[in-house]
Parts: structure tokens; sequence; C-alpha cells
């Protein structure tokens, strides 16, 4: 089917609120890793969804937190980034009704350029009390006219196909940004990069996995259609390394098999993967190290 109409829509907000689950819900599969820790995501990923003659093209941020070594800063470029040259914003928000700091400060910039913002109130599967929504719903209108506002949640895909409809009509018209069966822009050996790091974060304690990098050195397919993959895991401190590989390999074993189970589920074929850990201290305040694990402005 022709596409009539495309366009480009940022996910925003504060680190934890569940954009990545958003974006996942709204592809309708894995792109985007999800962790209950901040900071998950450190790249722009962008989502694609076609949906017969319209094209919904979805960026994903890093949360808005201040910037405290070089990859933080370029976490913080992105997000400045992404709020600008597109068609409308959706901000992503926790069912409180205390806006924190950096929600103002999301709002601030999305009022700065004047672009349309959709308010999405996201875990109101959690509300004991679901009428509390609408002091949410005040609060935040006292900041911005938004839009619209839908009160949604991501994780049980309640509210999704609503949020979509909301956002068909900030589309302008033209053709396709990407093919239609594309679902992402990122290549294969990122996303299983970030697949191999969110079982970090699924698996060891609140530093660690922050400080810590994926690089896939290998990546090839056979005949048969099997992938070999080869990852390094680079951390920041020799005691780091000892703590992912784990007691007789036990931790890196563990995070492997269920990186692995993953890659197999997005790759849609059988995955040997191989995983080796190295330490490189303080690669987060390296600009160069930074850039060469894949987190550099385009």
């Amino acid at each position: 089917m022709e596409i009539k109409r495309s366009g480009i829509i940022t996910i925003v907000g504060r680190p934890n609120v569940g954009k990545s689950t958003l974006l996942n819900a709204l592809v309708g599969e894995k792109i985007a890793i999800v962790s209950h820790k901040p900071q998950t995501t450190r790249n722009r990923i962008c989502g694609i969804v076609t949906k017969g003659d319209k094209q919904f093209v979805f960026t994903d941020t890093p949360g808005l937190n201040k910037a405290r070594n070089r990859l933080g800063e370029y976490m913080e470029g992105v997000v400045r980034a992404s709020i600008n040259d597109v068609d409308a914003a959706v901000l992503v928000v926790e069912p409180v009704p205390t806006p924190g700091e950096q929600e103002k400060e999301l709002v601030r910039r999305i009022k700065a350029i004047g672009v349309p913002a959709v308010l999405v109130i996201n875990k109101v599967d959690t509300l004991e009390q679901k009428e509390k929504v609408l002091e949410v719903i005040a609060a935040y209108q006292a900041l911005h006219d938004f839009a619209d506002i839908v009160p949604l949640s991501a994780l049980k895909r309640d509210g999704v196909d609503e949020l979509l409809q909301v956002l068909e009509r900030f589309l302008p018209e033209g053709p396709e940004l990407f093919p239609q069966d594309m679902t992402t822009d990122q290549p294969e050996k990122q996303v299983m990069a970030e697949i191999l790091r969110e079982k970090m974060l699924m698996n060891l304690n609140q530093e660690i996995p922050h400080g810590t990098a994926v690089e896939i050195t290998k990546f090839s397919e056979r005949d048969s259609g099997i992938i070999d993959c080869e990852a390094t895991i680079y951390c920041e401190k020799a005691n780091h390394k000892g703590i992912i590989i784990g007691k007789h390999g036990d931790m890196l074993k563990r995070i492997s098999t269920s990186a692995r189970i993953d890659m197999e589920r997005f790759m849609g074929t059988k995955v040997f993967l191989t995983t080796w850990v190295k330490v490189k201290e303080n690669w987060r305040d390296d600009l160069m190290a930074v850039q060469n694990f894949g987190y550099r402005d385009e």
C-alpha cells in the first residue's frame, strides 16, 4: 500500500518512566532494552510502525539526567537534539500529580520549539484508585496546553492503540521514510549489543552495568542461517570483571544464555554467542572510547 502520511515523533521523559517499554509496545516487538534501573537507554533508538497508508517513526531517548561524564554529556545531547525537527512529541510521565524538575524542563523545551505534544500517563495499572489519574491530568494541564492526554499501561499494552490513533493527526502528508517492512533503523549488531547490556542490567547490582559497554566483534551468518556472534563486555574495574564473570563463570553464563534467547527471537534464527569480558578503566570519560562503542552524534 502506498504511504500517504508519515512523520517523526519523539518519546521523552525522565529515566525509568517506561519510554522503552512504550516504544516496544508501539512497534510490536522488542527493539529497545528495558530495565527497572534508570539510564537504560543511551542512544536515540528509532522504531518504525507502518499501518495502512500511514508510517510513524518513533525515537526513544535517554532519560534526562545531569551529565557526570563524557557518556552522560552525549546522552544529554541526544535528549536535546531529539526534540528538534520532529512532527510531535510524546512526554511520558508516571501517575504522580507532582511534576518534577525534569518534567518541567522537558515541557520548557517543547514549548520553546512549538512542537505539538501529547502527554502519556504511563503505569496507570499501578493506581489503586483510578480516579487519581484526574489529579495527574490537572497538574500537567497547569504546565502546558497538551494537544491530547492519554493514560495507558505500556507494559500491558492497554491504551497503546488509542495512542496511535491520537498521533495519526500529527503525521504530515508525504511518502514513507523507511521501507514498510522495517521496524527499527538500528543495525542488527547494535540491537544484539544492547540485548546483552540489558541482561547485565537485569542480573548485576546498581552501579556495575552503567560502567559497562558491549562491542560485537564478530557477526556472521552461515549458509544454514545460523548466526555466529562474538561480543566483548568492557567494564571499568578489575573487580567488576570478576563480578560479571562470577564464581566458576556462572554469572556470565546466566547473562549470555538469557541474551542469546532474546537474540534468537529478534533474528528469527539460532545464534551461537561467545562472550568475553575486558577491563577498560574510566571509558565513560574517554571521548574516543565513548564514540568507539557506538555513542556518537550523527
